[in-house]
């Protein structure tokens, strides 16, 4: 008589069996002549490459890629899933991704913007291929697809052309972005093609940094100076702040596209017992707002003597400058 506890053995044995057996049938080929070979060849010849140096190395690996590619195509062709409303194989997305990385690759990076642009692309004439060979093995024999499946293969091969261009075009606005960091400020809601996820930044960040460098440097050139020499400086401060702004243009935007689209501008206005000087940092770019937007960071300057002594003409000068920059939507305000 049998136990339960004999039974429950069994069953546990049978089901390990099954799945030793499904497990042995993926891995081991049923012949030669199959995926599961060239596989294997492919993680055996990225293995030699491993070893390898030189021109070797790189056939070796070249290879092992082919064999991959060959590999898969063949495993996700054989009961082929489709991809929902199209004809295309999801096999045909796997392979095709392979072949884009093997392609564009870069150095020790498989995947780059290029990989996914041309991936849907090459998906789709993968998928076209099989339609113009009929027949199986070494029976196959090319031929024109009828007109019927030549209007889906031409259709299918549009929409993924046009699938490519959009990821292309969010790779050049991704690009723009970031050797353009000052466009972020701007308004896309009319836009049809530009969709913002983060937050809309409220000042341009290296607009506010340039103003921020520049300040200090004003600041040496003015505290303590004697009056005189000060309203002197003021009077030449187009060439004095236009220089420095340049040189921090240069030293501190060097890696962004955008250092040519900033210039650095003052304005002097007289107050009372002094003088208040604005240093404009303005944007000459592309902009939502036809009149452009600049940032402003104003300094007051007046003799620190003429306070308690206005007679005294050997006051010096005092500067007092804002902490942080403010942005104005509109052209700048004219010289005077």
């Amino acid at each position: 008589m049998n136990s339960p506890i004999f039974k429950e053995i069994t069953v546990l044995f049978k089901f390990v069996q099954d799945l030793f057996s499904g497990v042995q049938k993926l891995l081991m080929p049923p012949k030669a002549y199959s995926w599961q070979t060239l596989i294997y060849l492919s993680v055996f010849s990225w293995a030699m490459s491993y070893f390898s140096i030189g021109y070797i190395k790189d056939i070796i690996a070249f290879s092992g890629w082919v064999f991959l590619m060959a590999g898969t195509a063949w495993y996700t062709t054989d009961d082929p899933l489709r991809v929902p409303g199209t004809f295309m194989p999801v096999g045909a997305l796997i392979t095709s991704f392979l072949v884009s990385a093997f392609a564009f690759r870069h150095n020790v990076n498989l995947v780059t913007p290029k990989t996914i642009v041309y991936w849907p692309t090459i998906a789709a004439i993968i998928t076209a291929i099989p339609e113009f060979f009929v027949g199986t093995g070494t029976k196959s024999k090319a031929t024109l697809p009828k007109q019927k499946e030549r209007q889906k293969i031409i259709i299918l091969i549009a929409w993924s052309m046009l699938i490519s261009c959009w990821i292309q075009f969010y790779f050049v606005i991704d690009k723009w972005l970031k050797e353009y960091p000052s466009l972020l400020v701007d308004n896309f809601q009319n836009s049809a093609f530009v969709i913002k996820l983060e937050p809309k930044a409220k000042t341009p960040q290296n607009g506010a940094m340039i103003l921020n460098k520049i300040q200090p440097l004003i600041e040496e050139q003015i505290v303590t100076r004697p009056w005189s020499e000060v309203e002197r400086w003021l009077l030449e401060a187009n060439q004095q702040v236009g220089n420095l702004g340049k040189r921090m243009i240069d030293k501190n935007l060097v890696k962004y596209e955008e250092q040519e689209l900033w210039r650095i501008e003052p304005r002097v206005v007289n107050v009372n017992s002094g003088y208040r000087l604005d240093i404009l940092s303005i944007w000459t770019g592309p902009s939502a707002n036809k009149n452009g937007f600049y940032l402003q960071k104003s300094c007051r300057i007046q003799p620190i003597a003429a306070v308690k002594q206005p007679e005294n003409k050997n006051a010096v000068a005092g500067i007092e400058c804002d902490r942080t920059s403010k942005f104005f939507l509109g052209s700048p305000p004219p010289q005077q």
